[in-house]
Parts: structure tokens; C-alpha cells; sequence
């Protein structure tokens, strides 16, 4: 049995935001919106994070507004500090 990446880890890393949405959850997506999730606490939304952008956290970037999930695809530019 041969054990495969999930298609997101193949490409180059690429910036993850994680943040709370309005409701407190915490929010995990990719900077393109190709993937994300909602999360209960931050350390899973980081687990998250890593797992998809192949283990590089200085691509997470945390970010201190909300953050809504959007799988739109469409990702608008967001002001950053990274706190990763």
C-alpha cells in the first residue's frame, strides 16, 4: 500500500491564515482558499495548518481581525503580522 500526500502538500508551501471568525471558532485557510476549516482551539487549526502546507510553520500567519471561511476560491488580500 502506498501511502499519498493529500493534493494540497504537493504543491510549493504556501501561507496559511488562522484567526477566529465572529463565532470564536478558530479558522485555518490556505491563502488562495483552496482549503481551510473551522477548528475548536488553535492548536488544532495549527495542526491543520501544518499538515496541509507539508510541515513549514513560518508559512502560518495568525492574524489578529477576523477571519470567515471562504472555500470560494477567491481569497481577497489580507493585512498580515505574522505571529506564527
Amino acid at each position: 500500500m502506498k501511502l499519498v500526500e493529500p493534493p494540497s502538500c504537493s504543491a510549493a508551501s504556501t501561507i496559511v491564515f488562522i484567526g477566529r471568525n465572529q463565532r470564536g471558532q478558530w479558522v485555518a485557510q490556505q491563502q488562495n482558499g483552496l482549503y481551510g476549516g473551522l477548528f475548536v482551539n488553535r492548536a488544532q487549526a495549527v495542526k491543520y495548518a501544518l499538515f496541509e502546507n507539508g510541515q513549514h510553520p513560518e508559512m502560518i500567519v495568525e492574524l489578529s481581525r477576523e477571519l470567515e471561511l471562504d472555500m470560494s476560491g477567491e481569497t481577497a488580500s489580507l493585512p498580515i503580522s505574522r505571529v506564527a
